[in-house]
C-alpha cells in the first residue's frame, strides 16, 4: 500500500505529467457530458431501450451514446471505419504502398485521407442509424430532420476526433482508443450493481465466485495482450575510426496476438449475415428457419463455433497484413543484423514467417475462447449487461488501453528518475493501436 501511495505522489509531482492526466480528464469529462446530449427533434422518453445485435455491440463501445441518440451516436465508430479501410488499401494499391514507406510524412498522409474518407462514411451511417430510431421518437419526421441530423452527427464524429487528437497531443496515450474504452467502463458500474442486485443477499457467495473468475478472465486476457515470441538478432562488430563496437545482441519481439481485438470485429459483422439470408426464405424452407433461429442466438453451440472458426480465419489474415517477415528480413540486412543459425534474407524471412505461423495459433484459439466467453457467462446465470464485461471486444479494448497508458505513465516515471509503477515484471504497450486508429 505504501508502494502504490509513493507512486501516487510521483505521478502528481511531476507537473507535466499532471497536467496531462488533468488534460485527459477534462476532455474525457466533455465527451461523456455530450454522449447525454440528444438529437434535437427527437423525444428521448420514447426512444427504444436498449440495443440488440450489432447495434447492442455498438452501444457497448459507445458507451450507451447510441441508445440514447445522442449527438455522439456515432462516436469515433466511422474513424475506425475508414481506419480500416485506408489499412486495406496499403496492402492492394501501390499508391499507398508508397506512402506507407515514406515514414513520418507518409502516416500524416495517410491520416488525412482517413479524415476525409471518415465524412462520407459517417454520413452514409447517420442515414442507416435515424432509421433505427423509433418512429414514435421522432417529434417532426421528415426530410428536414433528416438533412439536419446527418449534419449533427457528422459534427459530433469529427469533434470526437478533435478530442481524440487533443488527449493525445495534450493527454495520456491514443485519444482514439481511450475515447472508445471510457464509452465501455462508463457502463461496467451499472452492470456491476445490477448483477449483485439480482443474486440478492442469498446469491453473495455467487456473486463473489463471478467476481473471481472475471479477474482470472482479465489476467488471462493481459497474458495474451503482453505474450511475445522473441527471436535473438546478432549484430555484426563495426569498426569507425580509432573505435571498435563489439557485437550486440538483442530481440525482435513477436506477438502472439499480433491483430489484436480486430479479428473479433470482423468475425461479428458477418455473423449476422447467416440469419438475414435465412429469414428470406425463413417461411418456405425448415432449414432456413433453422439457421435463422440459431444464428440469431449468440448463445446457441452453432453460432459460437462458427464465430470461433471466423475469429482463428481473421486472426492468420490480418496478422498476415499487419507484419510483413519480408520487410523485417531487409532492415534487419540493412542494418547490419542476423539471426543466429540462419542466413540473412530470404531464409531470415521464411524463418520469421515460419514462427510467425506457429505462435498465431495458440493466439488465435485463445481469442476465439475469450470472444465466446460472454454467451457463455450468459448460460451461467450472469446477467447479459455484465456478462459483456467477461471476454470478447470490450475486455481485449479495455485491457490493451490499460496498459498502454500505464506504460505511459511508467516512461515519463523512468525519465524523471523515479520508481516505475511495479516492483517486479515490465510493462509492454500494445504493438498496435486499437483498430489502427493512431
Amino acid at each position: 500500500m505504501n508502494k502504490f501511495i509513493t507512486t501516487i505522489k510521483n505521478i502528481f509531482a511531476i507537473e507535466d505529467l499532471r497536467m496531462r492526466i488533468f488534460n485527459t480528464l477534462f476532455f474525457i469529462a466533455i465527451y461523456r457530458l455530450g454522449s447525454y446530449v440528444v438529437l434535437p427533434g427527437v423525444d428521448p422518453t420514447r426512444l427504444k431501450q436498449g440495443a440488440q445485435g450489432l447495434f447492442g455491440i455498438l452501444d457497448t463501445l459507445l458507451g450507451g451514446a447510441f441508445s440514447h441518440a445522442s449527438i455522439f451516436a456515432l462516436g469515433i465508430m466511422p474513424y475506425i471505419s475508414a481506419s480500416i479501410v485506408l489499412q486495406l488499401l496499403t496492402i492492394a494499391v501501390p499508391y499507398f504502398q508508397k506512402l506507407q514507406k515514406e515514414g513520418e510524412s507518409g502516416r500524416k498522409k495517410i491520416n488525412q485521407y482517413t479524415r476525409i474518407l471518415t465524412i462520407p462514411i459517417v454520413m452514409a451511417q447517420s442515414v442507416g442509424f435515424i432509421a433505427t430510431i423509433n418512429t414514435e421518437a421522432i417529434i417532426a419526421p421528415g426530410t428536414l430532420f433528416t438533412i439536419s441530423t446527418m449534419i449533427i452527427l457528422t459534427a459530433g464524429t469529427l469533434f470526437c476526433m478533435w478530442l481524440g487528437e487533443k488527449i493525445t497531443d495534450k493527454g495520456i496515450g491514443n485519444g482514439i482508443s481511450m475515447i472508445i474504452m471510457i464509452g465501455i467502463v462508463s457502463r461496467l458500474p451499472g452492470a456491476i450493481i445490477g448483477e449483485a442486485a439480482a443474486k440478492g443477499m442469498r446469491g453473495s457467495l455467487i456473486f463473489l465466485i463471478e467476481m473471481v473468475v472475471l479477474f482470472l478472465v482479465v489476467m488471462a486476457v493481459i497474458v495474451l495482450t503482453q505474450a511475445v515470441r522473441r527471436i535473438p538478432v546478432q549484430y555484426a562488430k563495426q569498426v569507425g575510426g580509432t573505435t571498435q563496437l563489439n557485437a550486440q545482441r538483442q530481440f525482435i519481439p513477436l506477438k502472439v496476438n499480433a491483430a489484436g481485438v480486430m479479428p473479433i470485429i470482423f468475425a461479428q459483422s458477418l455473423m449476422f449475415v447467416p440469419a438475414i439470408v435465412a429469414s428470406i426464405w425463413q417461411n418456405d424452407s425448415d432449414t432456413a428457419s433453422y439457421i435463422g433461429v440459431k444464428f440469431s442466438d449468440y448463445t446457441s453451440w452453432q453460432y459460437n463455433l462458427v464465430f470461433s472458426l471466423l475469429i482463428i480465419v481473421f486472426t492468420y489474415f490480418y496478422t498476415a497484413i499487419s507484419v510483413n517477415p519480408n520487410q523485417i528480413a531487409d532492415d534487419l540486412k540493412r542494418s547490419g543484423g542476423f539471426v543466429p543459425g540462419v542466413k540473412p534474407g530470404r531464409d531470415t524471412s521464411e524463418h520469421m514467417d515460419e514462427v510467425l505461423t506457429r505462435i498465431t495459433l495458440p493466439g488465435a484459439v485463445a481469442l476465439a475462447l475469450i470472444a465466446i466467453f460472454p454467451a457463455l457467462a450468459l448460460l451461467a446465470g450472469i446477467t447479459r449487461p455484465m456478462s459483456a464485461f467477461y471476454g470478447g471486444t470490450s475486455l481485449i479494448i479495455m485491457v490493451g488501453v490499460v496498459l498502454d497508458t500505464l506504460n505511459q505513465v511508467e516512461s515519463y516515471l523512468l525519465m524523471r528518475h523515479y520508481d516505475g509503477m511495479m516492483k517486479t515484471g515490465k510493462l509492454r504497450g500494445r504493438a498496435q493501436n486499437i483498430a489502427m486508429a493512431s
